[in-house]
Parts: structure tokens; sequence; C-alpha cells
């Protein structure tokens, strides 16, 4: 029975662990894992890469670039991509560019073996295969479960986005930090870059979880939001337009990390926390609401326009214990 060089790049740990599990146990596979696109390449380079199990957004080289980097330099790997950006457009684009086939996370195990054996990587059953790899008792940390939960909690808000909008949404890397509230306000004036902001902020609490979410938009840029959506009358606001637009958003990105963890989320209803003002204004009226927190930044860009608008999602230093204990069978 011939070994099949395997390479699993993510840049989550956990993601990785999880898609090693999920192998199936008769499938004879070295791996390599590689935690950017770089490293990726360099294992294809070297023989090691048969088949590639590839997420998409990664810091470095992302599996946009693995891909189109296979292809200029014609190596021969067998791409099946795994990846939380499940915008109709992103399928499209890396079946475009060479992949055999699209995952989205989070997957199970007959979903990979059904897509292997469709692909004919698949030996036929037999006995449990010597798996060949070294590194898969790695420690998930508690960063790195729920940072992959926020992974695929953004993917899905942008899909509805891109629909929204009708436009490519380009997936950030999140950044999850504890900060303290002097941190904070560091992160918040990088995000504003010391432009007009409108800021909208929505509460949501649930199962010990509690926080705010605050999706701050670029003055400069509310008009061209404005044609995106074709907005029909005079009488729709740019406020108007941009509560639906984060209801949307928050929505989505709430509803998804609800559903990975098992809890419920009760949402206030979206308020304006600063309409013209600089973030300096923002900091000063709402200073006393973000002490210690834990504070998801992720900044949203819409390929072919200017437009931005930054996502901060801040959890109380209470909620960190609560989303532990829900992320401890992913970290285990």
């Amino acid at each position: 029975m011939s070994v099949i060089p395997l390479v699993v790049c993510d840049d989550s740990t956990m993601a990785r662990k999880q898609v090693l599990r999920a192998l199936p146990a008769d499938w004879p596979v070295s791996v390599t894992e590689a935690v950017n696109g770089r490293q990726a390449m360099d294992a294809i380079r070297q023989g090691l890469g048969q088949v590639v199990l590839l997420d998409l957004t990664m810091p470095e080289m992302d599996g946009y670039q693995v891909l189109g980097a296979l292809r200029s330099e014609g190596l021969k790997a067998q791409v099946i991509v795994i990846s939380g950006d499940v915008q109709e457009q992103a399928v499209r684009r890396v079946l475009e560019l060479g992949a055999l086939a699209f995952l989205k996370k989070p997957f199970d195990e007959s979903e990979l073996r059904q897509t292997l054996s469709q692909l004919g990587l698949l030996t036929k059953p037999g006995e449990a295969a010597l798996r060949q790899h070294a590194s898969s008792n790695t420690a998930v940390s508690f960063h790195d479960a729920f940072r992959e939960t926020i992974n695929v909690a953004i993917g899905r808000a942008a899909a509805l986005i891109a629909k929204v909008l009708g436009v490519f949404v380009q997936l950030p890397v999140p950044n999850v930090n504890v900060l303290e509230v002097g941190e904070l306000h560091m992160a918040l004036n990088d995000a504003g870059s010391s432009q007009d902001l409108t800021a909208i902020c929505q509460g949501f609490i649930g199962s010990g979880i509690a926080g705010e979410a605050l999706l701050i938009f670029h003055d400069s840029e509310i008009a061209d939001i404005g044609k995106l959506m074709q907005r029909q009358s005079a009488d729709y606001s740019d406020l108007e337009m941009l509560l639906d637009l984060s209801s949307v958003l928050i929505g989505a990105c709430l509803s998804s990390i609800a559903e990975q963890i098992d809890v419920v989320f009760s949402q206030g209803h979206p308020q304006i926390l600063g309409q013209h003002a600089a973030i300096e204004e923002l900091i000063v009226a709402n200073h006393k609401r973000w002490k210690k927190t834990l504070a998801v930044e992720i900044s949203y860009g819409l390929e072919g326009h200017d437009i931005r608008f930054d996502l901060l999602l801040l959890f109380t230093e209470d909620s960190i214990g609560r989303l532990t204990h829900k992320l401890a069978y992913l970290m285990s």
C-alpha cells in the first residue's frame, strides 16, 4: 500500500487538528502541516504535497495565492479547499484556479471522506493505515480555538454582505486579544485612522456570555455604500441604511458564533454610537463600558471599491471563562 504525501495547510492549530481527526482511518498518508501558504509551497516543491487540504484566509500567503503559484510553477498537487469564506464567488474562484473541491467550515468526517472518494483519492477500504505524522498531539489554546470560531463566523457574514452589495468581500485574518481600556483605545484609533466615523453598537447576551458589537463606517465611504445598495428612495436615510447593513453583518456573525458554541444570544437593538464623530469622541463617551475586554478586530474590504468597514466584537472579561468552557471540547 503506497503512502500518499499530504499537506494540511491552515494558520489555525485547531483547524489543522480538526482536519487530521477527520482523515479516514484507512487512508495511508504521510502528513506535513503548514501554517501559511509559503510553508505549504515549500512542502509541495519538496514532493510532500501530492494532495493538499488548503485554507484560504491566512497571513503571509493565502490560499488563492497558493493556487496561483501552483499553476504558474506547473506543480501537480490535488487541492481541496477547506474554508470559512463561503461566498459564492470564493467557491467559484478557487475552482477556476484549479482546486478540485470546496468544503465549508465546519465540516464533518463523512463530508471529507465522500469528497476524497468522489475525486478518486481514496484507496479501497482496508485495515487502518499506519499514518506518518509527528505533531498530531499539538495542544490547542483558547486563543486559537476562539479565533477559528470567529473565522467561520466572519465568513458567513461576508457571504451575506456579498449578496446584499453585489461585491466580493475580502476577508481579513481576525485579531483576537484581551485588551485593557488603554489598549482598546489604541486599537480603535488604528481602526479609525483619525477619519470621521459613524459607529453602530449592538449589545448581546446569552448563557453567561455578554458583550457588544461595534461596526465602524468611514463617513467618506457612505455615499459609495449607498450606490452599492442601489438606494432608490430619498426617504431611505444614511442612518437607516447603515443600521440595516449592521443588522445583517452583526447578526450573521453572532448567529454563527452562537451556533458553533451551542448558545443562544439575545441581541439588543442597534444604536448609533456616534455620527460624524472622531474616534476620540467615541472613546470618551464610552470608556466606562469598556474596561478589560476580549476584543476581536475584523476589517472587511470590498474588492474593486475603496470601502472598508471595521467590526469589533467586545466580550466582557466575565465571558472568557464561559467561552473557555464552551470551547473546551474543541481544545481537547
